[in-house]
């Protein structure tokens, strides 16, 4: 994200740890990241901060885990780390 030129931060929502906060001038994108989603302790630490975000900016939970699929869950778009470095997601 900073090679896009995004200005990048851990944020806070809340009392909530937002993994990464990128800004670009007006674009804001919010990510979250986890090596794998294979619990629901994990699904509602990495979705639940993201769904108390009310804006409309994009919001995304990238893992490590190769069997993901591009997802998009309620706004929250789910991709392979891989997905997102090849920027298939962030257009």
């Amino acid at each position: 994200m900073k090679q896009l030129g995004y200005d990048v931060y851990v944020g806070q929502w809340n009392g909530k740890e937002i993994d990464f906060v990128a800004r670009l001038g007006d674009d804001v994108r919010y990510i979250q990241v986890t090596k794998t989603i294979t619990s629901e302790e994990t699904y509602a630490r990495e979705y639940g901060n993201l769904k108390l975000i009310k804006d409309n900016y994009p919001k995304y939970v990238v893992t490590m885990d190769p069997t993901a699929d591009i997802v998009n869950d309620n706004g929250i778009i789910t991709c392979t780390l891989r997905d997102f470095l090849k920027k298939r997601v962030l257009a």
